[in-house]
Protein backbone atom coordinates (compact mmCIF):
# COMPACT_ATOMS: atom_id res chain seq x y z
CA UNK A 1 0.00 0.00 0.00
CA UNK A 2 1.62 3.33 -1.06
CA UNK A 3 0.33 6.98 -0.55
CA UNK A 4 -0.53 7.57 -4.14
CA UNK A 5 -1.76 4.03 -4.85
CA UNK A 6 -5.70 3.10 -4.84
CA UNK A 7 -7.78 2.81 -1.61
CA UNK A 8 -9.89 -0.02 -1.73
CA UNK A 9 -12.22 -2.11 0.68
CA UNK A 10 -10.98 -5.47 2.40
CA UNK A 11 -12.67 -8.16 3.83
CA UNK A 12 -11.34 -10.87 5.84
CA UNK A 13 -12.94 -13.27 6.70
CA UNK A 14 -11.87 -16.02 9.50
CA UNK A 15 -12.74 -19.52 11.00
CA UNK A 16 -10.57 -21.46 13.39
CA UNK A 17 -8.28 -23.50 11.52
CA UNK A 18 -6.66 -26.99 10.58
CA UNK A 19 -3.33 -28.98 10.64
CA UNK A 20 -1.53 -28.90 7.20
CA UNK A 21 -1.81 -32.67 7.18
CA UNK A 22 -3.62 -35.56 8.92
CA UNK A 23 -0.30 -36.99 10.54
CA UNK A 24 0.64 -36.55 13.86
CA UNK A 25 3.64 -34.04 13.26
CA UNK A 26 1.06 -31.85 11.74
CA UNK A 27 -1.57 -31.94 14.19
CA UNK A 28 1.49 -31.77 16.98
CA UNK A 29 2.24 -28.47 15.63
CA UNK A 30 -1.28 -27.19 15.08
CA UNK A 31 -2.32 -28.35 18.61
CA UNK A 32 0.75 -26.67 20.18
CA UNK A 33 -0.53 -23.31 18.88
CA UNK A 34 -3.85 -23.73 19.36
CA UNK A 35 -3.91 -25.00 23.20
CA UNK A 36 -1.32 -22.18 23.90
CA UNK A 37 -3.75 -19.64 23.51
CA UNK A 38 -4.26 -17.72 26.46
CA UNK A 39 -7.87 -17.41 25.43
CA UNK A 40 -8.02 -21.23 24.75
CA UNK A 41 -6.95 -22.46 28.00
CA UNK A 42 -7.06 -19.84 30.96
CA UNK A 43 -5.29 -21.98 33.19
CA UNK A 44 -1.61 -20.17 34.07
CA UNK A 45 1.31 -21.24 31.71
CA UNK A 46 3.53 -22.18 34.22
CA UNK A 47 1.28 -25.27 35.30
CA UNK A 48 -0.62 -25.48 31.56
CA UNK A 49 2.71 -25.72 29.17
CA UNK A 50 4.61 -28.73 30.90
CA UNK A 51 1.09 -30.45 30.68
CA UNK A 52 0.85 -29.41 27.24
CA UNK A 53 3.81 -30.74 26.36
CA UNK A 54 4.51 -33.20 28.44
CA UNK A 55 1.04 -35.30 27.63
CA UNK A 56 -1.13 -33.67 25.37
CA UNK A 57 1.25 -33.39 22.24
CA UNK A 58 2.56 -36.76 23.09
CA UNK A 59 -0.43 -38.73 23.30
CA UNK A 60 -2.79 -36.66 21.36
CA UNK A 61 -1.88 -35.86 18.21
CA UNK A 62 -1.76 -39.60 16.76
CA UNK A 63 -5.59 -39.91 17.64
CA UNK A 64 -6.23 -36.73 16.21
CA UNK A 65 -4.60 -37.05 13.03
CA UNK A 66 -6.79 -40.65 13.00
CA UNK A 67 -10.09 -38.41 13.22
CA UNK A 68 -8.87 -35.71 10.31
CA UNK A 69 -7.62 -38.50 8.11
CA UNK A 70 -11.36 -39.95 7.99
CA UNK A 71 -12.72 -36.49 6.45
CA UNK A 72 -9.16 -35.11 5.18
CA UNK A 73 -10.37 -33.82 1.34
CA UNK A 74 -8.16 -35.94 -0.67
CA UNK A 75 -8.79 -33.85 -4.23
CA UNK A 76 -7.54 -30.80 -2.56
CA UNK A 77 -5.31 -32.25 -0.15
CA UNK A 78 -6.84 -30.23 2.97
CA UNK A 79 -9.46 -29.70 5.33
CA UNK A 80 -12.95 -29.29 4.65
CA UNK A 81 -12.81 -26.42 6.71
CA UNK A 82 -9.68 -24.82 5.06
CA UNK A 83 -11.29 -25.97 1.65
CA UNK A 84 -15.18 -24.68 2.52
CA UNK A 85 -13.52 -21.12 4.01
CA UNK A 86 -11.60 -20.44 0.57
CA UNK A 87 -15.00 -21.26 -1.25
CA UNK A 88 -16.74 -18.74 0.84
CA UNK A 89 -14.21 -16.50 0.34
CA UNK A 90 -14.29 -16.53 -3.36
CA UNK A 91 -17.84 -16.62 -3.49
CA UNK A 92 -18.11 -13.51 -1.37
CA UNK A 93 -15.99 -11.94 -3.29
CA UNK A 94 -18.45 -12.72 -6.27
CA UNK A 95 -21.37 -11.63 -4.62
CA UNK A 96 -19.79 -8.33 -3.06
CA UNK A 97 -18.32 -7.14 -6.53
CA UNK A 98 -14.96 -5.47 -7.95
CA UNK A 99 -15.05 -3.00 -5.32
CA UNK A 100 -14.49 -5.47 -2.69
CA UNK A 101 -11.14 -7.70 -2.05
CA UNK A 102 -12.42 -10.86 0.26
CA UNK A 103 -9.78 -12.94 1.77
CA UNK A 104 -9.40 -15.78 4.36
CA UNK A 105 -7.51 -16.63 6.67
CA UNK A 106 -7.31 -19.51 9.91
CA UNK A 107 -6.65 -18.48 13.50
CA UNK A 108 -4.39 -21.16 14.20
CA UNK A 109 -2.47 -22.80 11.10
CA UNK A 110 -2.47 -21.24 7.66
CA UNK A 111 -3.39 -19.02 5.61
CA UNK A 112 -1.70 -16.71 8.59
CA UNK A 113 -4.32 -13.92 9.66
CA UNK A 114 -0.94 -11.59 10.23
CA UNK A 115 0.26 -12.69 6.18
CA UNK A 116 -3.13 -11.96 5.12
CA UNK A 117 -3.80 -8.51 6.33
CA UNK A 118 -0.09 -7.84 4.62
CA UNK A 119 -1.95 -9.12 1.64
CA UNK A 120 -4.78 -6.91 1.75
CA UNK A 121 -2.80 -3.54 2.48
CA UNK A 122 -0.53 -4.41 -0.26
CA UNK A 123 -3.22 -4.39 -2.63
CA UNK A 124 -4.52 -0.83 -1.95
CA UNK A 125 -6.64 -1.91 0.63
CA UNK A 126 -6.82 1.12 4.16
CA UNK A 127 -10.42 -0.33 5.38
CA UNK A 128 -10.78 -3.55 6.54
CA UNK A 129 -13.66 -5.66 7.65
CA UNK A 130 -12.36 -8.42 10.30
CA UNK A 131 -14.95 -10.96 10.03
CA UNK A 132 -14.99 -14.08 12.30
CA UNK A 133 -17.26 -16.65 11.11
CA UNK A 134 -18.16 -17.07 14.69
CA UNK A 135 -22.48 -16.72 14.99
CA UNK A 136 -22.18 -16.68 19.17
CA UNK A 137 -19.13 -14.26 20.54
CA UNK A 138 -17.02 -16.78 22.84
CA UNK A 139 -13.34 -14.79 23.91
CA UNK A 140 -12.16 -17.99 22.92
CA UNK A 141 -12.87 -17.65 19.32
CA UNK A 142 -14.10 -13.88 18.37
CA UNK A 143 -11.89 -11.99 20.90
CA UNK A 144 -8.93 -14.59 19.71
CA UNK A 145 -9.14 -13.53 16.27
CA UNK A 146 -9.16 -9.66 17.25
CA UNK A 147 -6.04 -10.12 19.73
CA UNK A 148 -4.34 -12.04 16.39
CA UNK A 149 -5.19 -9.06 14.39
CA UNK A 150 -4.35 -6.20 16.58
CA UNK A 151 -0.87 -7.98 17.43
CA UNK A 152 -0.44 -7.63 13.58
CA UNK A 153 -1.07 -4.29 13.23
CA UNK A 154 0.69 -3.53 16.52
CA UNK A 155 3.67 -3.63 14.23
CA UNK A 156 2.66 -1.85 11.35
CA UNK A 157 3.31 1.75 10.91
CA UNK A 158 0.67 2.87 8.81
CA UNK A 159 -2.37 0.88 9.64
CA UNK A 160 -5.49 0.71 8.10
CA UNK A 161 -8.80 1.63 9.39
CA UNK A 162 -10.30 -1.58 11.12
CA UNK A 163 -14.04 -3.31 11.75
CA UNK A 164 -14.99 -6.20 13.48
CA UNK A 165 -18.12 -8.05 12.06
CA UNK A 166 -20.24 -8.46 15.28
CA UNK A 167 -21.73 -11.86 16.57
CA UNK A 168 -24.88 -12.76 14.09
CA UNK A 169 -26.69 -15.45 16.82
CA UNK A 170 -29.98 -13.54 17.22
CA UNK A 171 -29.98 -11.97 13.73
CA UNK A 172 -33.08 -12.39 11.72
CA UNK A 173 -31.16 -13.22 8.11
CA UNK A 174 -28.86 -15.81 9.85
CA UNK A 175 -32.34 -17.15 12.14
CA UNK A 176 -34.26 -17.37 8.75
CA UNK A 177 -31.52 -18.66 6.77
CA UNK A 178 -30.87 -21.26 9.06
CA UNK A 179 -34.61 -22.35 9.37
CA UNK A 180 -34.86 -22.31 5.55
CA UNK A 181 -31.89 -24.93 5.32
CA UNK A 182 -33.16 -26.95 7.64
CA UNK A 183 -36.11 -27.67 6.60
CA UNK A 184 -34.47 -28.05 2.91
CA UNK A 185 -32.06 -30.75 4.45
CA UNK A 186 -34.96 -32.22 6.40
CA UNK A 187 -37.57 -32.27 3.24
CA UNK A 188 -34.20 -34.24 1.23
CA UNK A 189 -34.06 -37.19 4.07
CA UNK A 190 -36.04 -40.63 3.53
CA UNK A 191 -37.24 -40.53 7.11
CA UNK A 192 -39.01 -38.34 9.27
CA UNK A 193 -36.67 -37.45 12.40
CA UNK A 194 -38.93 -37.51 15.65
CA UNK A 195 -36.88 -34.86 17.16
CA UNK A 196 -33.50 -32.30 16.25
CA UNK A 197 -30.89 -31.77 18.24
CA UNK A 198 -28.59 -28.44 18.16
CA UNK A 199 -24.71 -29.28 19.22
CA UNK A 200 -23.02 -26.26 19.77
CA UNK A 201 -19.40 -26.50 20.62
CA UNK A 202 -18.83 -26.46 24.53
CA UNK A 203 -16.91 -24.36 26.60
CA UNK A 204 -15.48 -24.63 30.54
CA UNK A 205 -18.90 -24.05 32.69
CA UNK A 206 -16.94 -20.92 34.52
CA UNK A 207 -16.78 -19.22 31.36
CA UNK A 208 -19.94 -18.31 31.70
CA UNK A 209 -19.73 -17.10 35.25
CA UNK A 210 -17.04 -15.33 34.28
CA UNK A 211 -19.34 -13.18 32.06
CA UNK A 212 -18.76 -14.63 28.72
CA UNK A 213 -22.11 -14.55 26.50
CA UNK A 214 -21.26 -17.78 24.66
CA UNK A 215 -24.13 -19.79 26.78
CA UNK A 216 -26.50 -17.45 26.71
CA UNK A 217 -26.15 -16.80 22.74
CA UNK A 218 -26.60 -20.70 21.92
CA UNK A 219 -29.59 -20.67 23.80
CA UNK A 220 -30.77 -17.76 22.51
CA UNK A 221 -30.21 -19.02 18.83
CA UNK A 222 -31.59 -22.21 19.73
CA UNK A 223 -34.67 -20.70 20.92
CA UNK A 224 -35.42 -18.41 17.51
CA UNK A 225 -34.85 -21.11 15.14
CA UNK A 226 -37.16 -23.81 17.32
CA UNK A 227 -39.51 -20.90 17.01
CA UNK A 228 -39.04 -19.94 13.00
CA UNK A 229 -39.48 -23.91 12.94
CA UNK A 230 -42.31 -24.62 14.84
CA UNK A 231 -41.18 -26.94 17.28
CA UNK A 232 -38.79 -27.20 19.74
CA UNK A 233 -35.11 -27.66 19.80
CA UNK A 234 -32.97 -30.40 21.91
CA UNK A 235 -29.63 -28.73 22.61
CA UNK A 236 -26.55 -30.22 23.79
CA UNK A 237 -22.53 -29.06 23.85
CA UNK A 238 -19.68 -31.09 22.50
CA UNK A 239 -16.26 -31.05 22.14
CA UNK A 240 -14.96 -31.57 25.79
CA UNK A 241 -11.40 -31.13 26.75
CA UNK A 242 -10.12 -31.79 30.13
CA UNK A 243 -11.00 -32.29 33.56
CA UNK A 244 -13.17 -29.08 34.19
CA UNK A 245 -16.96 -29.20 33.99
CA UNK A 246 -18.29 -28.54 30.68
CA UNK A 247 -21.74 -26.55 29.44
CA UNK A 248 -24.04 -29.18 29.96
CA UNK A 249 -25.66 -31.44 28.39
CA UNK A 250 -23.33 -32.83 26.55
CA UNK A 251 -23.75 -34.06 23.06
CA UNK A 252 -22.45 -37.58 23.37
CA UNK A 253 -24.66 -38.19 26.60
CA UNK A 254 -27.91 -36.95 24.64
CA UNK A 255 -27.41 -39.26 21.98
CA UNK A 256 -26.59 -42.17 24.23
CA UNK A 257 -29.97 -41.68 26.00
CA UNK A 258 -32.51 -40.86 23.51
CA UNK A 259 -33.15 -44.15 22.23
CA UNK A 260 -33.94 -44.77 25.89
CA UNK A 261 -36.61 -42.14 25.73
CA UNK A 262 -38.37 -43.24 22.81
CA UNK A 263 -35.97 -40.86 20.18
CA UNK A 264 -34.55 -43.60 17.46
CA UNK A 265 -35.11 -41.27 15.02
CA UNK A 266 -32.75 -38.37 15.20
CA UNK A 267 -31.55 -35.55 12.71
CA UNK A 268 -28.66 -33.75 14.40
CA UNK A 269 -26.93 -30.26 13.39
CA UNK A 270 -24.64 -27.57 14.22
CA UNK A 271 -25.93 -24.43 14.23
CA UNK A 272 -22.93 -22.72 16.15
CA UNK A 273 -20.46 -23.79 12.95
CA UNK A 274 -20.15 -21.67 9.60
CA UNK A 275 -18.40 -24.86 8.12
CA UNK A 276 -17.84 -28.04 8.35
CA UNK A 277 -14.93 -29.61 10.10
CA UNK A 278 -13.63 -32.28 12.45
CA UNK A 279 -16.37 -31.33 14.78
CA UNK A 280 -19.30 -32.39 12.61
CA UNK A 281 -17.94 -34.12 10.07
CA UNK A 282 -16.37 -36.83 12.57
CA UNK A 283 -17.19 -35.95 15.87
CA UNK A 284 -20.75 -35.63 15.09
CA UNK A 285 -21.50 -37.80 11.68
CA UNK A 286 -19.48 -40.38 12.34
CA UNK A 287 -18.64 -40.76 16.28
CA UNK A 288 -22.47 -39.29 17.17
CA UNK A 289 -23.90 -41.83 14.81
CA UNK A 290 -22.03 -44.77 16.34
CA UNK A 291 -23.28 -43.52 19.45
CA UNK A 292 -26.99 -43.11 19.01
CA UNK A 293 -27.53 -46.14 16.87
CA UNK A 294 -25.40 -48.14 19.25
CA UNK A 295 -28.10 -46.66 22.02
CA UNK A 296 -30.77 -48.20 20.43
CA UNK A 297 -31.58 -45.43 17.40
CA UNK A 298 -32.63 -46.41 14.02
CA UNK A 299 -31.94 -43.51 12.16
CA UNK A 300 -29.58 -40.93 11.81
CA UNK A 301 -29.09 -37.97 9.66
CA UNK A 302 -26.63 -35.33 10.54
CA UNK A 303 -27.81 -31.76 8.52
CA UNK A 304 -24.30 -30.16 7.34
CA UNK A 305 -23.62 -26.55 7.87
CA UNK A 306 -24.30 -23.57 5.41
CA UNK A 307 -20.78 -24.49 4.09
CA UNK A 308 -20.60 -22.25 0.94
CA UNK A 309 -24.14 -23.09 -0.73
CA UNK A 310 -26.26 -19.51 -2.16
CA UNK A 311 -28.23 -19.56 0.81
CA UNK A 312 -25.47 -18.89 3.36
CA UNK A 313 -23.45 -16.72 1.18
CA UNK A 314 -26.32 -14.43 0.26
CA UNK A 315 -26.68 -14.57 4.23
CA UNK A 316 -23.59 -13.84 5.14
CA UNK A 317 -23.05 -11.05 1.90
CA UNK A 318 -26.20 -9.01 3.94
CA UNK A 319 -24.06 -9.52 7.27
CA UNK A 320 -21.03 -8.27 5.47
CA UNK A 321 -22.96 -5.18 3.24
CA UNK A 322 -24.12 -4.01 6.46
CA UNK A 323 -20.51 -3.42 8.20
CA UNK A 324 -19.43 -2.04 5.00
CA UNK A 325 -22.05 0.61 4.65
CA UNK A 326 -20.26 4.58 5.40
CA UNK A 327 -17.82 2.53 3.49
CA UNK A 328 -18.98 1.49 0.42
CA UNK A 329 -21.77 3.56 -2.20
CA UNK A 330 -25.46 2.35 -1.64
CA UNK A 331 -26.06 -0.50 -4.17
Amino acid sequence: MTAGGPRRIGVLIVNLGTPDAPEAGAVRRYLREFLSDRRVVEIPPLVWQPILRGLVLRTRPVKSAHAYAQIWDRARDTSPIRAITEDQAAALGRLLGPDVVVDHAMRYGTPVIAERLDALQAAGCTRILLAPLYPQYCAATTASVVDAAGRALAARRWQPSLRTLPPYHDDPAYIDTLAADVRQSLAALDFEPQALLASFHGMPERTARLGDPYHAQCLRTAQLLGEALGQELRVAFQSRFGRARWLEPSTESVLAALPGQGVRRLALFAPGFAADCLETLEELALRGRDVFLAAGGERFAYLPCLNARPIGMEMLRKLVARELEGWLAPA
